[in-house]
């Protein structure tokens, strides 16, 4: 068994999660951790057991029994300028969602992994939800028949929704349906989206913050094989359970159709001094002692297995690049009130590697 030394950039509320999950797994030679905040560094140097702790990533470049790297840092603006450093320093790299801010600096992503054949992938956690596999999986083999159409509905509580707009000015389409839109697309390979509608909706967010955040945006998207697909998401739920988010799941196929409910109303906790909440509901998933509920666990491991292994990555950055273009149309979309064909005007589709 090769064991390797991981760094984790970003110890919140994800990278928090893949440090603990990366200190946990045997795979781990050592765990190196870059946080700017100094309480936080030092509460998860404590209970991470990490070998290094830093507030500048900048320190653990250069380190050689360092391999791979987990970006989970914010605002999403730094996630190019750090995935490139860590590329340019020959490390493995797994980045957060979004990518990165312009489809550029995508490419120029996706060109220095290749050029140092390292691996490079984005963490698009839903894939690793039980659920979600299950439904790929009654599409691949058929079982459905051929897919006619897809829905896919998100929403988060709103105050989820202020934290996440008020860091980056990105839309619910960038920040919420990324998700989504990877899923549908993983379930459907090896079509490609062709052209894209959007809609964006104002209410909560904008009334209470006076910027013009929607509450919730609705992208179709049209293939080349004809199917057309819905996906929404939203940011504005009343406050409930921390984190809290519910999914809904409609694929339609010629043989049959597949409904998931994912909004998980299953566990009720119901207590005087807070009401009725509903546990184990974030997207990402949380412990439970000894246990993890939630996909992330799983994704970190997968990334973590694919370097130790030399096994292929899930979520290839190419893939990630064609979800990127899908918002942007969206938001595109949005503002124009009118549809938007793919590929974006001066954008050039990037071929996965053979």
């Amino acid at each position: 068994m090769r064991q390797i030394g991981v760094a984790i950039v970003g110890t919140g509320w994800c990278g928090g999660i893949r440090a603990e999950t990366c200190a946990a797994h045997p795979l781990t030679k050592s765990l190196h951790i870059a946080e700017i905040r100094p309480e936080r560094l030092a509460e998860v140097a404590r209970s991470t057991g990490a070998k290094t702790a830093v507030t500048d990533y900048g320190a653990l470049l250069k380190m050689g029994e360092i391999d791979a790297v987990y970006i989970s840092a914010t605002p999403e603006t730094t996630h190019y300028p750090m995935a490139r450093d860590w590329l340019a320093a020959g490390k493995h790299v797994f980045l957060e969602k979004p990518i990165a801010m312009e489809l550029a600096e995508a490419d120029e992503l996706i060109a220095l992994a290749r050029k140092n054949k390292l691996k490079f992938t984005i963490g698009y956690s839903q894939r690793f939800n039980p659920k979600f596999a299950y439904v790929r999986k009654s599409i691949r083999n058929g079982t459905i028949g051929k897919p006619v159409s897809a829905l896919v509905s998100r929403h988060i509580t709103r105050g989820l929704g202020k934290k996440i707009s008020g860091r980056v000015k990105l839309s619910p389409a960038a920040m919420e349906c990324t998700h989504d839109l990877d899923f549908v697309l993983w379930c459907l390979e090896p079509a490609k989206p062709v052209r894209v509608y959007s809609q964006a909706n104002f209410g909560a967010l904008q009334a209470s913050s006076g910027a013009p955040i929607a509450d919730t945006q609705w992208i179709t998207v049209t293939m080349d094989s004809g199917l057309s697909f819905v996906v929404g998401g939203g940011w504005s739920l009343p406050p409930g359970y921390p984190n809290f988010s519910t999914t809904w799941i409609e694929m339609v196929g010629t043989e049959g159709a597949l409904l998931v409910d994912d909004s998980h109303r299953d566990v009720v906790l119901n207590t005087i001094e807070k009401g009725m909440q509903l546990p184990m509901s974030t997207m990402p998933g949380e412990r439970v002692d000894h246990t993890y509920a939630g996909p992330m666990a799983a994704e970190t491991v997968h990334f973590l297995e694919a370097v130790a292994y030399d096994r292929p990555v899930m979520v290839t950055p190419e893939h990630a690049r064609m979800v990127m273009e899908i918002y942007m149309a969206a938001d595109l979309s949005a503002e124009r009130n009118e549809s938007v064909t793919l590929p974006l005007k001066g954008s050039k589709p990037v071929r996965a590697a053979a």
